[in-house]
């Protein structure tokens, strides 16, 4: 979800419009001319906004809160599922877009005295024939990141559900890069090359976001694997390079060893580490270790880097803490704004039996942040279960 705040609100959906999209605009008449490019900008904007409205509407009807973004060459509705969707309703979300703009377009067009498949060359009339049924039908082009070829990935995965991502992926490169050569070899197509290459790039930048989410992923797999073999067996050699024992761990081997003045300082000293946090959470360590390290903590407790703070609220559940954790975490967030401290106290809440509290805290936390994350915090919480 989009976190900058929207610029209005239109039928109850958050829109933002970016910068980018109002330098658009201002390219497409500095392009155009005045006469014609006034006219295409504008219903640019309006059929960008009407074509995104589309899929909010449809998002909305699946029970998924929905908001806008306007932005540089494209819009987009961004929303948070509140159940997993059924294929024909991702279907119907992705269609619902260029479906609109494509009837809204269609009826405009004739509302300003289009006739026939190709207007006359008078500029409201190429401007609506374009900015409306025209783009709306270059969307359905099965090709990602259009919305055709986000309705031909949900087919695909009928029969390959674990690879339709990739499929599409090879999809969009070989119709845009097949498209790309056709328009350099054709002198009256090269002006098109711009936007032939839309996809292609786009399609590229995801190619490489996922290798590196699947790379990480896997460190972070590894990670965990490393810090439960460490708290079961003190054996310290499976961490990948990329991570090390958690400062828990470490702090562990110092009460262990009858020296609790440095285990607290091993703790104390990662919250104000300015570098990003190298180790995975205390996942495997017993309950009884965990409430030890708690107590050589001082009151009240201490706040910092946000990953520390986020663990160190779930090692205060963990260890039966509730009512503490709901009020460290709820201090913590009104310091950071961190949307997973807000699912700690929400959690906390929710041992208490208290369900509108836990409901109000996990709205502040999908306020901010990223879905998948979130979706994921709330389907490993325990506390939680009785309120998905």
């Amino acid at each position: 979800m989009a976190s900058s705040a929207a610029a209005f609100r239109l039928f109850g959906f958050p829109v933002h419009v970016r910068p980018g999209f109002l330098m658009f605009m201002v390219l497409i008449v500095m392009i155009n001319g005045a006469e014609f490019g006034l006219a295409l900008a504008f219903f640019l904007a309006v059929f960008t906004l009407i074509h995104e409205l589309g899929h909010a509407f449809a998002a909305r009807a699946t029970g998924a809160e929905a908001e806008i973004s306007l932005d540089f060459l494209a819009g987009y509705a961004s929303f948070v599922p509140t159940r997993p969707l059924l294929k024909w309703e991702r279907v119907g979300i992705s269609f619902a877009g260029p479906g609109t703009q494509i009837v809204v377009g269609t009826l405009t067009y004739l509302a300003v005295g289009g006739r026939g498949l190709l207007p006359e060359h008078e500029p409201l009339q190429m401007a609506v024939w374009w900015a409306g049924p025209i783009i709306g039908l270059f969307n359905l082009i099965p090709i990602l990141p259009f919305d055709g070829g986000n309705i031909v990935q949900v087919g695909i995965e009928a029969f390959a559900p674990r690879y339709a991502r990739q499929i599409m992926y090879w999809v969009t490169l070989v119709i845009a890069g097949g498209a790309i050569a056709y328009m350099l070899v054709e002198p009256d197509m090269r002006f098109l090359v711009f936007f032939a290459a839309i996809p292609l790039v786009t399609v590229v930048q995801m190619m490489s976001y996922d290798r590196e989410r699947t790379r990480r992923r896997g460190e972070q797999e590894a990670a965990a694997r490393a810090e439960a073999l460490a708290w079961a067996t003190d054996d310290v050699r499976a961490f990948p390079p990329s991570h090390v024992p958690s400062p828990w761990y470490r702090a562990w081997q110092q009460l262990r060893a009858g020296d609790a003045d440095v285990a607290r300082q091993v703790l104390l000293a990662d919250f104000n580490d300015p570098e990003a946090p190298r180790w995975w959470p205390p996942d495997a360590a017993p309950t009884g270790a965990l409430r030890d390290l708690v107590a050589l903590l001082p009151r009240p407790l201490p706040v910092g880097r946000p990953f520390d703070t986020f663990v160190l609220g779930d090692v205060l559940l963990r260890t039966g803490s509730a009512m503490e954790a709901g009020s460290y975490a709820a201090h913590a967030y009104g310091q950071t704004r961190s949307p997973m401290l807000a699912v700690l106290v929400a959690r906390a809440a929710a041992v208490g039996g208290d369900r509108t509290t836990a409901m109000a805290w996990l709205d502040a936390a999908a306020r901010d942040a990223d879905p998948d994350a979130l979706a994921i915090a709330v389907s490993r919480a325990p506390e939680l279960a009785a309120l998905r």
